[in-house]
């Protein structure tokens, strides 16, 4: 069965790399996986990414030996599983404010007694092909990776309840979306944003917790174009 890279290096104590895709591209996915990515991600809260389309990708990503993720565009539980039963072995919930979204995300992304993620037999799940219904069910549990985003000021109020929750694994920041929670829209940098950002971040590593770039990198896949392209034409045009 597919193993998450992501969950196996950490296991291992090592970092995992990836890319990030705001755009369906399998082409991209795959020179990903020949150029030894561990990892996609997919943002479907801000790109066009349909279920059709997710099949296909993650297909390849699979075939390419890169763990798919995706970045949900809410946490219904209908919208979460639809990704997973396309085979996504990690979510990224958007918003997380509170202790109750963040159980709503770890009950949406795992299988019974972990959660209450409802049981399908599409492509993640092997089109129903395993020998074991509760193997199958503990191999994904445990391969699945939920990742609690804390993109907003209130959160500081309620981060020692969203700590509490069980089955959340890590946590991402969101610094454009803090600064407009804050009053501060288009100021990502601003410091008191930066501020913010240092305080979740220290509570959540006094409580040996960890943020998701403390175990994953990732490349904008826009920016390695982009970045790549601009080298090409400052060494080359004339």
């Amino acid at each position: 069965m597919r193993v998450n890279n992501v969950v196996s290096k950490m296991g291992g104590r090592e970092k995992a790399y990836g890319i990030n895709l705001s755009f369906p591209s399998t082409t991209i996915v795959e020179l990903a996986g020949r150029a030894g990515f561990d990892f996609v991600t997919f943002d479907s809260e801000h790109g066009p990414f349909t279920v059709d389309l997710l099949d296909d990708l993650c297909r390849v990503a699979d075939m390419a030996g890169l763990t798919p993720m995706a970045r949900v565009p809410e946490i219904d539980h209908a919208t979460i599983l639809r990704f997973l039963d396309r085979g996504i072995m990690g979510i990224t919930g958007p918003h997380i404010v509170n202790a109750e979204r963040a159980q709503q995300l770890a009950d949406a992304c795992r299988y019974t007694p972990r959660g209450s993620r409802s049981f399908g037999s599409g492509r993640g799940a092997y089109f129903g092909d395993f020998e074991s219904g509760p193997a199958y069910m503990k191999h994904a549990n445990d391969n699945v990776l939920v990742i609690a985003q804390l993109e907003d000021v209130a959160v500081l109020d309620n981060l020692e309840e969203i700590l509490a929750v069980d089955g959340i694994d890590l946590f991402a920041s969101g610094a454009q979306d803090i600064a407009q929670s804050m009053g501060l829209p288009g100021q990502p940098n601003h410091p008191k944003v930066k501020s913010f950002e240092a305080q979740i971040r220290n509570k959540i590593h006094a409580r040996g917790r960890k943020m998701a770039d403390d175990v994953m990198a990732s490349a904008r896949a826009t920016n390695l174009f982009l970045d790549g392209a601009f080298r090409f034409l400052k060494n080359w045009k004339v």
